[in-house]
């Protein structure tokens, strides 16, 4: 299945709790940091729910 790499570009600090663990579940803990999940619906409504801090690596 395909792939998605997720970049962390923003801080977690003053957002809302469902924001912050939202980041640490696509597994995002610091700064520029940058994971691959398999893209999945879920996933895709995790990305798009804090677009405002990630950003999508091709």
């Amino acid at each position: 299945m395909a792939t998605v790499k997720v970049k962390l570009v923003r801080s977690t600090i003053k957002r809302p709790k469902n924001q912050k663990a939202t980041v640490q579940a696509l597994g995002l803990k610091k700064i520029n940091q940058v994971v691959e999940k398999e893209s999945t619906p879920q996933i895709l409504g995790m990305i798009k729910k804090v677009q405002h801090l990630v950003e999508v690596v091709e």
